[in-house]
């Protein structure tokens, strides 16, 4: 399995294609819930990131992420109640963040969208 690069495109695009095919998404749950990041893109958001493959979040559990743990979150669910709720929630979603912590920040109904696009 490859690496993450810095073709943010396609690491969204992998994103959408690993989580159709393993059924599930990776994210990062600490004592104090699920890890945040103020948002690069959109002042006053904070965005919640996810990855395709459990080894690509691994490789964030440090610094202020270090404590945190590798949690799985099946693909009907994240689309069925995650990302409903992060929108209600006004959270951003970051998409297959490579080791730069470089990434597409969407919003969840986009993504959904987009998800719903790929699996037609």
């Amino acid at each position: 399995m490859s690496a993450l690069g810095d073709d943010l495109d396609e690491n969204y695009s992998r994103f959408i294609a690993d989580a159709a095919d393993t059924g599930c998404v990776w994210g990062l749950e600490g004592p104090d819930g699920w890890a945040l990041c103020d948002s690069e893109t959109f002042p006053q958001s904070q965005v919640m990131p996810f990855w395709s493959q459990p080894e690509f979040a691994e490789s964030h559990c440090v610094d202020e992420w270090q404590g945190h743990q590798v949690v799985a979150v099946s693909t009907e669910e994240f689309l069925d109640d995650w990302l409903p709720g992060m929108h209600d929630d006004q959270l951003l979603v970051g998409i297959n963040w490579n080791d730069d912590l470089a990434g597409q920040e969407v919003e969840p109904l986009d993504l959904l969208e987009d998800f719903e696009s790929a699996l037609d």
